[in-house]
Order: structure tokens, then sequence, then C-alpha cells
């Protein structure tokens, strides 16, 4: 055991609560008085009422910029110019998980800090040392690796409980995945998100994640469903965004999140949620360890539950086409993702068997 180092990474802050954005210069006052804002288009005019006169009230300087849709290299770059031009000090990303994953890979670039508002429960992205590069067409590009989690993040329960509920049954399946990734990878002795080794507090957390959720995640769902805010939707909240954000940067991720990056290059996936296609890694993952029937039927009642996807057709798949899903399972066995962290070795051969049996295991709990 010599020389291995294991890792608790975290926010510096979390902050949950509502009407955060209408006073969000009181948490991002000590990082900067001159902010670049990146905003989801839905929110944009919201947040330049709200947080811009927060901001400007108390004699700091903001500028808005609409988030091009898609965390690209080329998008990173383009606001990069835009911070330099207009000599901010500080980043806030507003909106989705592409968003705020843009906004920490600029903050990262011009070497200042960030502070994270997500708009929507649908991933852990907010709490994380890491951004999601995708290629232009939609397709998964890379990982980047940060030096540093986000300097604060911004859990705004009332904006986040009246988001549209598909986004949130995504954020519990994104974070359903959290414990079993990060157990299999404790148990093979991977390498967590910051390239440590997973510690013993990040699987705690990622425990913790996954039970606070079969506690909360139904409840929560379905006060989602009627817009309205109770505490199992701030507990629910609590676990997707930073017990799942935490549990898996220290715990480390899987087949499953391996899988959802091979599912980026099927074109009739495209519309799907992330936590969606994640949700369909776990199940694969689940097939690959042979889990226990029980555990295996605890999660999909809990995915039925809430509403989320469970088949590749619920998923948009109407035609399943096998070179397709042969590339999937290339894809995700590439020597830079996260399936080199199962426990055993995984080769193309066993995911895309995985994947027809857990889509078979799928259809049989919907008959």
């Amino acid at each position: 055991m010599a020389n291995v180092v294991r890792s608790v990474t975290s926010p510096k802050k979390f902050i949950s609560g509502q009407n955060l954005l209408s006073s969000l210069n009181d948490y991002i006052k000590d990082y900067g008085d001159k902010a670049y804002v990146i905003c989801d288009e839905f929110i944009l005019e919201r947040a330049q009422k709200e947080a811009g006169a927060s901001i400007e009230a108390a004699g700091n300087q903001v500028v808005f910029e609409k988030f091009q849709y898609e965390c690209t290299k080329e998008e990173i770059d383009r606001n990069r110019e835009l911070v330099r031009k207009h000599g901010s000090n500080i980043i806030i990303g507003i909106g989705g998980g592409k968003t705020l994953d843009t906004a920490k890979a600029t903050a990262y670039y011009e070497k200042l800090p960030v502070a994270i508002f997500p708009t929507i429960a649908s991933t852990d992205a907010p709490c994380t040392a890491l951004a999601v590069i995708y290629k232009k067409d939609g397709s998964f590009d890379e990982y980047l690796f940060l030096p540093t989690n986000p300097d604060v993040v911004l859990a705004d329960t009332g904006i986040l409980a009246a988001a549209p509920a598909r986004f949130f049954a995504a954020g519990i399946g994104d974070a359903l995945a959290t414990y079993f990734e990060a157990r299999a990878c404790y148990q093979a002795n991977g390498d967590n998100l910051v390239l440590n080794k997973p510690s013993t507090t990040g699987l705690g957390l990622a425990r913790l994640c996954y039970d606070t959720l079969l506690e909360n995640a139904v409840k929560a769902k379905r006060a989602v469903d009627r817009k309205v805010y109770t505490r199992a939707v701030e507990d629910t909240i609590e676990a997707t965004i930073y017990l799942s954000g935490v549990g898996a940067e220290s715990g480390g991720l899987a087949a499953a999140h391996a899988i959802h990056n091979g599912m980026t290059a099927v074109p009739s996936l495209h519309k799907a949620q992330h936590g969606e296609k994640v949700t369909f890694g776990l199940l694969t993952q689940l097939v690959l360890e042979n889990a226990p029937k029980e555990e295996l039927e605890t999660v999909i009642k809990l995915v039925k539950d809430v509403g989320l996807p469970l088949t590749l057709r619920d998923l948009g798949v109407e035609e399943f086409v096998e070179a397709e899903w042969r590339q999937v399972a290339e894809d995700a066995c590439a020597a830079n993702d996260t399936m080199v962290n199962m426990p055993f070795p995984v080769s193309p051969d066993d995911v895309y068997n995985a994947i027809i049996a857990a889509n078979a295991i799928a259809e049989s709990y919907q008959e």
C-alpha cells in the first residue's frame, strides 16, 4: 500500500435554500466584483433581472452571455475571449450541466474563481472538478479534469423544484449509479475523478446518496410533478447534486458512465437526458456484475417509480442496429474511459452482451 493516495474533494461551499438568485451577490462577493455569467437562454431574462440587480446594487459589475447549447472546446474558447474582453474576475454558470461545465472550464483556463448555479437537478455536474467536453455533433469527446472544485455551488430549491419533472428524474437516475460505480471502483482500487484512489469517505457518501434516494426520491418526484417543494425534495436535491457529485468524484466512476459515453454516439439517443442514459448504463453494469436479484429489482423498482426510461425503446431506440451497439460497447471500453475501474476485465463483447441482457430484463419488468 506504499504511495497510495486517496482523496476526498468537494466544493468550498454548498448552499441550498430558496430565493438564492435574487441574493446572488451575497454568495459571490468574496470572490470577485466583475462577474461574467454564462447563462441558459430560458432563465437569462430572469437572471439579468434578479441576479443582475443583486450584483449591481452592491456596486459591482456583471455581464451576461447566453450559452450556445453544447459544451465544446469552441464554446469554451468563445467565452474565454469574452471574459478577457470584459476584464471579468469571476465566472458564474447558471443553467444545466453543459452550461455549468462550460463555466468551470472557462474559469479553469482563465485562472478565475467560479460560482455554479444549477437550474435543473438533472446531473451531479455542479459539484465536481470535472467538465465533460462534447464534439459539435453531440458525441462525447473527453473529460477535462480540473485542479479544483467550484468555489461555491448554489442550489435554489425553489427553482430546481419548478423545473420540468423529467430533469428531476434524470438527476435521480444519474445519482442512482453513484454508489454502484463507487463500490466497483473501490473494489478494483481504481482511480477516482481526481485520479487518486477512492476513499472510504467517498464510498460512504456514495452509499448515503443511495440510501437517501431510496427513502426520498419517489416522494420527491410526486411533489415535483405538482410543482411543489417538500423536505423530501430538499433531501433528494442534496443527494442528486452534492452527495452524488462528491461521492462520484471521491469514490470513482465505472461501467455505467462509460456505457453512457458510448451511447452518446447513437443518433436516436441524442434527445435522451444524461441521467436517463446513465440509468440504462447502471442496469448494464449490474448485469456485468451478475448483481443479486434483490439488488437489481430494488434499482428497477425505483427507476419505474420515478418515471425514468427503463428499456432502450423507452430511451428512443425504435430500431436496434447491431453495428451501432457494437460501437457503443467498443467506445465504452476505451482505454481513457472509466470501464477500467470495474473489478474484473471487461471486453467489448462483454458489454454488448450485457446491453442485450439488461434490455431484455428491463422489458420483462414492463410486462
